[in-house]
């Protein structure tokens, strides 16, 4: 391609993005990586852990951390902006789906044999993220594992998989992961912290793995650059970019080939942009956004009654899970001082699969108890006392996200649209059950997200699909190589590409699919 920038624009630095820039960079490939969101420090996550405003990406409210949370008139997404995407945000769970998540409709009998040809990029991910048995065991664990005796499945319970460098607490000691390679480490200080960010660097986020492996082998990474749309040009493609803060102009990059890893949202807004909006892609397939998955998840909490309890610094944000039945995975999560402000989304637990009589039910046990809750609110050492459980399946649901117009051609943005019968779910019953399981062991008061029971909003840190793998366009919009059918050269290998949900943390999983996909494009030649 005549006049190109490099050899490979990725955008997004996430558990796709990263993946790209190491192993393309290592084969001889001039990359660049554009990342929207700012290099993140030590620093600035430990003024993120004391103050929200810190924290929270929304560069319009002139809030410039590294986490964002997106609502849509049918699901919340949360996630993580800035050089290492979800890792700086991400609780550092790394599991395996079970077999269930292969052998799902969604593309099972497609002759896509994933599981197999998967198993051994699932290994290289290990330990590229530096995969351990989490070694602590806290009261929070403890009430976890009888919530699991509770509900018959005691069996199930055990300590999750982390990326984490648990070590000695608070000692720096020389990369334990690559031969020396890797940047310095400190052992993890059990603090609980980890989806506000590491500011004690035990957490195996992505700059101390795939990114900084990556720089080595002459990788660039350019922050505050977000992407509008990408154009195919002749040899390649034009990326379209923008100062993420200002929303200036920059320079466009040329490319033989692009590798799109900004997250869900990010990927199907520059593909919908690109195909609806600048009409760079015309030919992006039809299937562009149809079902969205949320991980079928919902968010559930426990306040301890007793206001000296402090949960929050014995281990990692989430230590270990349970199975109460084949398709559901629950795990427990610690809460840091940032996140303090959630305290006024909780609300009464409800039992109802009917979203406006559960919304109505919600309202009038609110107006009942206003002591209740408002003791809820001001409760003293609220983020000490909270547990909050995680609660993701396997079952087929989702949303769908449309292109909603705007002025100009790069005008507009995503709504979500609802999938009928198999809609994402706001209600899990299994959720509740195990909400008042757990506070009768623990001695707490059980809770619903207000934005789940009052809203009926899916909420998900694991949004997943839009741009799934299939054998035809008019199947899913990428095809087993990870390529926009009718686009060679441009490929989609962040969560967007995962057809189904998986029932667990993603993170690893976008790292072994990330990792398949590169390994079939060959090194440069010279």
């Amino acid at each position: 391609m005549r006049d190109a920038d490099c050899d490979v624009i990725v955008i997004g630095s996430g558990f796709g993005g990263s993946v790209a820039a190491l192993r393309l960079s290592e084969k001889g490939h001039r990359v660049v990586v554009l990342e929207q969101g700012l290099r993140v420090d030590s620093g600035a996550i430990a003024e993120a852990s004391r103050d929200v405003t810190k924290l929270v990406w929304a560069p319009r409210l002139r809030m410039h951390g590294y986490f964002a949370a997106h609502i849509f008139k049918h699901v919340a997404v949360l996630g993580g902006v800035g050089v290492g995407g979800g890792s700086l945000v991400y609780a550092a769970v790394l599991i395996r789906p079970s077999r269930a998540f292969f052998e799902d409709a969604a593309w099972s009998g497609r002759g896509l044999a994933f599981e197999r040809e998967l198993t051994p990029f699932y290994d290289e991910a290990e330990r590229m993220l530096g995969v351990t048995e989490t070694p602590t065991y806290g009261r929070m664990d403890a009430h976890l594992r009888a919530t699991a005796h509770e509900m018959g499945v005691g069996a199930t319970f055990g300590p999750t998989p982390n990326g984490i460098y648990f070590g000695d607490p608070g000692v720096v000691k020389r990369d334990p992961f690559f031969g020396g390679d890797g940047p310095e480490r400190r052992g993890c200080t059990l603090c609980g912290g980890c989806i506000t960010g590491c500011a004690v660097g035990a957490k195996n986020s992505l700059d101390k793995n795939y990114l900084h492996l990556a720089q080595r082998h002459g990788a660039e990474i350019r922050p505050q650059r977000a992407v509008t749309h990408v154009e195919r040009v002749e040899g390649g493609y034009r990326v379209h970019v923008v100062d993420a803060l200002s929303r200036s102009p920059v320079a466009p990059l040329r490319a033989p080939r692009v590798v799109l890893a900004a997250g869900v949202l990010g990927t199907l807004e520059i593909l919908f942009r690109s195909r609806d909006g600048a009409k760079t892609l015309p030919d992006v397939s039809p299937q562009l956004g149809r079902l969205v998955r949320t991980n079928s998840e919902a968010i559930v909490g426990i306040l301890a009654n007793d206001s000296s309890v402090d949960l929050s610094a014995e281990g990692a944000t989430i230590s270990s899970h349970f199975y109460p039945n084949s398709s559901t995975h629950i795990t427990q999560n610690r809460v840091s001082a940032a996140a303090a402000s959630m305290r006024f989304q909780l609300g009464p637990l409800i039992d109802e699969r009917r979203p406006k009589l559960r919304a109505a039910r919600a309202l009038a046990s609110l107006a009942r108890h206003p002591r209740r809750m408002a003791a809820a609110f001001r409760a003293k050492s609220w983020h000490r006392r909270i547990t909050m459980l995680t609660v993701m399946q396997y079952d087929d649901n989702g949303v769908a996200f449309q292109w909603r117009r705007g002025l100009g051609k790069l005008g507009g943005g995503l709504r979500s649209a609802t999938l009928g019968e198999r809609q994402a779910p706001s209600y899990l019953p299994i959720a509740n059950e195990a909400a008042r399981a757990f506070a009768r062991v623990s001695g707490g008061e059980p809770m619903n997200l207000l934005t789940e029971s009052v809203a009926n909003l899916a909420t998900t840190a694991h949004v997943l699909g839009g741009c799934a793998i299939a054998s035809r366009p008019e199947e899913g919009v990428i095809d087993e190589s990870h390529q926009v059918f009718g686009y060679p050269g441009l490929y989609v290998v962040d969560g967007a590409a995962i057809p189904a949900n998986l029932g667990v943390n993603p993170s690893l999983s976008i790292t072994a699919f990330a990792e398949r996909a590169m390994s079939r494009i060959p090194p440069r030649t010279p």
